[in-house]
């Protein structure tokens, strides 16, 4: 029956809907006849109920209802050979052009008879301007009265209208149809069952195949309702049993016990803390310390606020590891990050750094660091001293995944800012050591709890929430970049705060202004607005012009002539620098020589400058809401306040501008990473879109499903527990194999 099943769901389109048809679809994903089935309706109409127009954008491709208003009749074209029809749409307040071309007036006028004042329908194209009205040329349409027997009359009139994704390609009604064929095919045993009997009873959902004819032949909104709840759940169970199964594979292997050691360097280096631990930092390190004492592999997130004191927890479990007779290794995305590392351990544990060297204590070990940039013989030092055993914590970039980096006893593996490292990595630096080293994930960045459970399933996840003390506080204030007078007060605060000893960051979203910006060292710029000189679909008038992106070596020049900072010396920062050339200007930045820092964000993370109190952020609104509180991070680490400028080009009423006027409203970096999370397509977030065709997380959500998602990973969890293999639920196994393939499974792990 599977075998069966499998050739049925995996016919390819061309076969089942005709090549046209399927050469259409396949460009919006779809290529088989069971991934067409799970290419879900956007939306749904009512054929009662006309589209609200006022709101539709600029170039986004729609699928609207609504009635014809008037019908302007087939006319010849003034300054040009050929016909014109405009038909004017309207949902009973706003209103919305129809334009038809056509060289004779003959094919126009079947469109002419079609479309008479009070026919209702839903019209799909893309919208676009002409002499400031809003307009779609050459839609796609299909009429209410366009009914082919009685049965189609009551359907129409009676159930809810599903609006799929399309394209110019092929409308809404048209995958509709190819869906109602293939949908027609199928029988209960050709639809796998990846939920449990007992699961599906306990939540009172539906069947596979029933969950589909709901979704995609709706005759109610309960109907869409149900398919929804089961299909959420389904998605939540599928994706959490796979995470389980990591899980549990990664347990089976033991691990070596690293127990502390009183009397250790982890003793001496509390006895030196110049600070007293916050009591969230004591409880995750208790959790720390009890999981590297086990034989099993500890496999834990730990996620906290800007600044709440992620690395003094991660390096006293570093030192538990070295008490017991292992190696550390931290795992750094960017040589700025690693660099930054070295400083702030070896500052913290001072002698205690510095074993068999002049003035070292008495309990030390050593901290190496290894990037790509090193030269032969600091290379060549450092690969020593990690083979040796000599180091008991290295610090390092992508280098230290070589085949030529060898460890003496590798015990835990640190992963700093987790999103920016693939599976891959991740397993090759864990695959140095001679058993399963222990693993320690951290993310600077906020991840609410549903995320956490969906991207990261396979470990356990601790919070630190709890700022140290002394911290102070950061002003936001939201400023206008179509106000000069506005910016020239920008430059005139940096010259306050540089004058009264602090610093300031100036951030941009690229490098140069020559460059394309998918040359931009930012990998998560949003797009609110059309691409510059986009011309509308008549030939007419172009598009509002996207505005210049700002650039380090623009904004650079332009502040070393700017009167309000004369005298102040500007540095610059970006990933195209050298080693050297990074480190002198986070050095002269720092020590106060060059007091004003114009970067892009590679600043974002790990450094750390108390005396920092200001932070421009140019281009604001082009940054997501996660990214701009861990760009505001980087001020306010010391006593002074601090106070950060978002600078933005955003329209009043956009969405940038709420994103931007959200940031400013709040310092919850959890909220705010929840407005994030609710701001951005879920698809890309969840890997949907990045994670490809093959993703299976079309329904859930994240930001509401936060029960679903519970219950799915206990249920997962305690099926994993006494059936890895899943032998007892063959559907589960076929579906996990198919719907999330090795794409789609690292990218689980980039959250």
């Amino acid at each position: 029956m599977a075998g069966d099943r499998r050739g049925r769901l995996s016919t390819p389109l061309s076969k089942a809907v005709g090549p046209k048809t399927a050469e259409a679809l396949e460009k919006l994903g779809p290529r088989t006849t069971g991934e067409l089935l799970r290419y879900y309706p956007r939306r749904y109409g009512d054929r009662g109920k006309l589209t609200d127009l006022a709101h539709l954008r600029l170039d986004e491709h729609v699928t609207v209802i609504a009635r014809v208003a008037k019908n302007g009749g087939v006319r010849p074209m003034r300054n040009r050979n050929g016909a014109i029809l405009n038909v004017t749409i309207t949902d009973g307040r706003a209103e919305l052009q129809l334009t038809f071309f056509g060289k004779r007036t003959g094919p126009l006028q079947g469109h002419e008879k079609r479309l008479r004042p009070g026919t209702t329908g839903m019209f799909t194209g893309t919208v676009s301007a002409y002499r400031g009205s809003r307009q779609l040329t050459h839609p796609d349409y299909e009429t209410f009265e366009d009914l082919d027997d009685e049965f189609e009359a009551v359907q129409k009139i009676d159930w809810p209208v599903p609006i799929y994704p399309a394209s110019a390609a092929i409308a809404s009604w048209r995958i509709a149809t190819a869906v109602r064929t293939v949908l027609g095919a199928q029988q209960a045993p050709d639809v796998p069952e990846p939920l449990p009997a007992a699961y599906r009873e306990t939540h009172h959902l539906v069947g596979a195949l029933p969950a589909l004819q709901l979704v995609h032949e709706p005759h109610s909104t309960t109907d869409i309702a149900r398919a929804h709840l089961r299909l959420r759940h389904e998605e939540a169970f599928v994706l959490q049993t796979a995470l389980a199964q990591r899980r549990s594979a990664m347990l089976a292997q033991p691990a070596t016990a690293r127990p502390a050691r009183a009397g250790g360097i982890r003793d001496a280096f509390d006895a030196r803390l110049p600070f007293t631990l916050t009591a969230g930092q004591r409880e995750v390190g208790d959790v720390l310390e009890d999981e590297l004492a086990r034989p099993l592999p500890m496999q834990r997130l730990l996620q906290g606020e800007v600044g709440s004191g992620k690395t003094v927890v991660a390096l006293r479990a570093m030192l538990q590891v070295v008490d017991a007779g292992g190696q550390a290794a931290l795992l750094a995305p960017t040589e700025v990050l690693a660099q930054q590392h070295l400083r702030t351990i070896t500052a913290l544990l001072g002698p205690l750094a510095e074993a068999g060297m002049l003035g070292g204590a008495e309990e030390a070990t050593r901290v190496t660091l290894l990037t790509g940039s090193l030269g032969a013989t600091a290379r060549r030092k450092a690969l020593a001293a990690a083979a040796s055993g000599e180091a008991g914590i290295v610090i390092g970039t992508h280098a230290l995944l070589s085949e030529n980096v060898q460890f003496a006893d590798l015990g835990l593996v640190v992963i700093d800012e987790q999103h920016r490292f693939g599976v891959e990595q991740r397993d090759a630096l864990r695959a140095k050591a001679d058993g399963t080293p222990h693993l320690l994930v951290m993310t600077a960045t906020p991840i609410p709890r549903t995320v956490a459970m969906t991207s990261f399933g396979d470990l356990e996840t601790s919070t630190l929430s709890e700022l140290p003390a002394g911290r102070a506080g950061v002003e936001t204030v939201v400023v206008p970049a179509s106000k000069p007078a506005w910016i020239q007060r920008v430059w005139q605060r940096i010259r306050e705060e540089v004058d009264a000893g602090g610093r300031a960051y100036v951030v941009c979203p690229r490098i140069s202004a020559t460059e394309a910006e998918q040359g931009t060292e930012d990998a998560d710029l949003l797009d609110d607005l059309p691409d510059t000189g986009d011309l509308v679909a008549t030939g007419g008038e172009p598009a509002p012009a996207r505005p210049a992106l700002a650039a380090v070596e623009d904004v650079a020049a332009l502040l070393r002539q700017e009167r309000a900072l004369e005298g102040v010396t500007v540095g610059e920062m970006h990933g195209r620098l050298s080693t050297e050339a990074k480190d002198a200007a986070m050095a002269a930045f720092a020590g106060g020589a060059a007091p004003v820092l114009v970067s892009t964000t590679v600043i974002e993370v790990g450094v750390d400058v108390p005396e920092a109190t200001v932070m421009v952020i140019l281009d604001a609104d082009r940054f997501g809401l996660s990214q701009l509180h861990q760009l505001r991070g980087r001020i306010g680490r010391g006593a002074k306040p601090g106070v950060c400028l978002a600078v933005t080009t955003a329209e009043p009423g956009s969405r940038a501008i709420e994103r931007v006027e959200a940031f400013a409203g709040t310092t919850d970096g959890f909220r705010l990473a929840e407005l994030d999370l609710e701001q951005r397509r879920e698809g890309d977030i969840l890997g949907a879109a990045q994670a490809g065709r093959g993703s299976s997380l079309r329904l859930l959500r994240v930001t509401k499903d936060l029960d679903i998602i519970a219950d799915a990973r206990a249920a997962a969890r305690e099926l994993v527990a006494r059936d890895p293999a899943l032998t007892t639920e063959p559907d589960l196994a076929e579906v996990l194999a198919e719907s999330l393939d090795e794409e789609t499974a690292e990218y689980l792990q980039r959250f």
